[in-house]
């Protein structure tokens, strides 16, 4: 255990220039005095660890001290080239670096190690599409990963209903989701007036207020801002051609347009440092699946239904309406009375069909009306005698 803690100490002091006590405490998840024993046990060992006293102080590596891949176990090295999603390094451009990458990686390791790569695809494949569907990779995705990677300002115009539109925006991340790939940008001159993104922290009130998603494939054209500085707009010029999008983009502002310039190079964008994408995406997601529940419907179900109700529907949605009849208990049957928020009641007629009948509509009337008529029907069919 403390032998991994001693290695872990080493590779972070590697990946920065210094760190606090504190801050290796932290990710350690030990005591900084912990620290300190740890440090004097490597510097002990050899390994050139530097402590500087003082408020501003830390420790740090001395001498460009670098450690080598040698101490990887064989769980780590598996695990290691688990770590990249091919299909989606192949569409954004990065397969060849990728591989180039492993190969150094491989070539590395201990010999009894260099089979990791081939255990590891053995075993383990990720396809991230949904099932029957091919979601082909978005034309522009290179383009737009190359600009995310370089924090690079970019004028993209994309498809809203049967509109174009056209927006300055600063690309701080790629999401693959079922297949399908977002853009998380933030569209400049949308911060609160006298604020900055790095004042709001990542969550706190309007920590994403300024940050849209965009659908990708329903990008016709992207072009590198130009300009001399960060957050200097001179022009644009174009990174890719156009690619035909389809359906409207979830964004839902006024378009902003660039006019031509004479820029000696790409604008780059500072990066606020607290921008938390995984948060940021899980809370944009919630919202989305939040808002498309506009309806309500009040369902009895049987305890079998009550099983059933979180494959049937919205997880989420499924959670909530069973929480919030716990306070009146069921019948003597067993059975409960929820208030359950649907799309629509159209949606609503084919998640309830589902659950057969361990469930019964209560309310609205019209959806009750159809479930009989549908209940009705069924018996002719199967009923006696036919």
């Amino acid at each position: 255990m403390r032998a991994a803690r001693l290695i872990k100490m080493v590779l972070l002091l590697q990946s920065r220039p210094s760190m606090t006590a504190a801050e290796l405490a932290r990710e350690l998840e030990v005591s900084e005095r912990t620290v300190t024993r740890d440090a004097q046990a490597l510097s002990e060992a050899g390994v050139p660890v530097y402590a500087d006293r003082g408020r501003a102080g830390g420790y740090r590596l001395i001498g460009g001290y670098r450690t080598r891949l040698t101490g990887l176990a064989r769980g780590e090295a598996e695990a290691l080239f688990l770590s990249g999603v091919p299909g989606a390094l192949r569409e954004m451009g990065l397969e060849d670096a990728a591989s180039a990458a492993r190969l150094k990686v491989s070539a590395a390791l201990l010999p009894s190690l260099r089979d990791a790569p081939r255990t590891a695809a053995q075993r383990f494949h990720l396809d991230a599409p949904g099932w029957f569907r091919e979601a082909p990779a978005p034309g522009l995705l290179p383009a737009v990963a190359d600009a995310v990677w370089d924090d690079r300002r970019v004028v993209a115009r994309y498809r809203r209903g049967d509109t174009e539109v056209e927006r300055e925006l600063e690309p701080y991340g790629l999401v693959l989701k079922a297949g399908v790939w977002y853009l998380c940008a933030r569209v400049p001159g949308q911060e609160p007036p006298g604020q900055e993104p790095s004042e709001r922290g990542p969550s706190g009130a309007g920590a994403h207020r300024a940050y849209r998603v965009y659908r990708i494939d329903r990008f016709t054209a992207v072009e590198a801002v130009t300009g001399a500085g960060v957050g200097t707009t001179a022009g644009t010029g174009p990174i890719s051609g156009p690619e035909p999008g389809t359906g409207p983009c979830s964004d839902s502002g006024p378009g902003t347009g660039s006019g031509p310039g004479t820029g000696s190079g790409p604008a780059r964008f500072a990066r606020d440092p607290e921008f938390d994408l995984p948060a940021f995406w899980a809370e944009r997601a919630e919202q989305f699946a939040r808002s498309i529940l506009r309806a309500e419907v009040v369902v009895r179900l049987s305890p079998e239904g009550v099983r059933a109700l979180p494959h049937a529907v919205d997880a989420a949605a499924a959670r909530e309406a069973l929480a919030g009849a716990d306070g009146a208990g069921a019948d003597d049957g067993g059975w409960v009375t929820v208030t359950l928020a649907v799309e629509s009641e159209e949606v609503a007629r084919t998640q309830l069909t589902a659950l057969g009948a361990e469930a019964e509509v209560l309310a609205p009337a019209s959806l009750r009306e159809w479930f009989a008529a549908r209940a009705a029907r069924l018996a002719l069919l199967y009923g006696p005698g036919t």
